[in-house]
């Protein structure tokens, strides 16, 4: 889904420039042989963020190697240096920024793939082996389902409920529909350790990471009541901080990097929900990174 920018977030769902595929097939040109290809990513990015846990979910280090980059790019008009020769090769005089998430073909020194629901099921199906899928059999309407929910009514609706250049009505509207879903969300996860199977699975990695965004970059510009309706959602955060405590996702979490990648793009106004944070991630990750000093208030649900 291509969403447009906002003047507060621009747009993290940007159109992907390239869309190959792994497959079973030789004749596809990109089939599946350990170590040939390799990721790289910006954990501070929520696409090499949900890449990067599935990743080490999959325990993949050895057959699809992680470069990691920074998390604002060196050349804020043409990207990550590092990529361009990858985006060069890939495609002749290619106009636009050398971007991550990246997939790439060490055989060939090109592009597969700059989408990440893509790649997140390229390496589960090709690679994933013996551990357990986070796609399984029968689920894909489900986390279909959870990744427009995440997309549209969390991640866009936050944005959209925090637009200075909005008006009221629509800034009301959007946080109506965020607390809707937040509450859908709340009231599914009662009792429930996972979101649609009883394991881990991809519909985990999604919400996990929008709701990582959602307290770490939207919470920012939105005033601080509705920081305090969204917090209230005990089941959700409660989720949220279980999940941050598993080294798959927390060991990625890297709270200056996200910071500062906010803060390189942001054009709009901080608000008084800046001032409470929702959840101490710090305290519940592998990876302690703490971003810029923290705010007097904190709703912690432990």
């Amino acid at each position: 889904m291509t969403v447009a920018p906002s003047a507060a977030h621009p747009s993290t769902r940007t159109a992907p420039a390239f869309r190959g595929r792994i497959g079973s097939d030789a004749r596809s040109g990109h089939y599946a042989v350990p170590r040939r290809y390799r990721l790289h990513l910006s954990t501070a990015c929520p696409d090499g963020l949900r890449i990067a846990v599935a990743h080490s979910l999959l325990q993949l280090g050895d057959v699809c190697p992680a470069t990691f980059l920074p998390a604002v790019p060196d050349c804020p008009d043409s990207g990550h240096t590092a990529l361009r020769p990858l985006y060069e090769a890939s495609a002749h005089r290619y106009p636009g920024p050398a971007l991550a998430p990246v997939l790439s073909d060490d055989w060939s020194g090109r592009i597969v793939s700059t989408h990440a629901p893509d790649i997140m099921r390229d390496l589960d199906r090709h690679f994933g082996g013996c551990h357990a899928s986070l796609y399984p059999c029968g689920a894909e309407s489900e986390i279909e389902a959870v990744e427009r929910m995440c997309a549209q009514d969390i991640e866009d609706a936050a944005q959209n409920a925090g637009t200075a250049g909005a008006g009221r009505a629509e800034r009301e509207a959007a946080l109506e529909t965020l607390l809707r879903s937040l509450g859908a969300l709340d009231r599914w996860l009662t009792g429930r350790v996972h979101m649609i199977r009883d394991q881990i699975t991809a519909a985990d990695v999604e919400l996990w990471v929008a709701l990582v965004q959602l307290d770490t970059v939207h919470r920012h510009h939105l005033d601080a009541a509705a920081v305090e309706r969204i917090a209230a959602h005990t089941a959700l955060w409660q989720y949220a901080r279980r999940l941050a405590a598993h080294p798959a996702f927390g060991a990625h979490l890297d709270l200056d990097a996200i910071f500062r990648r906010h803060h390189a793009r942001c054009r709009g106004l901080e608000a008084a929900g800046a001032a409470v944070q929702i959840l101490d991630w710090a305290a519940h990750t592998a990876h302690t990174a703490r971003t810029a000093p923290e705010p007097s208030r904190s709703v912690d649900h432990r």
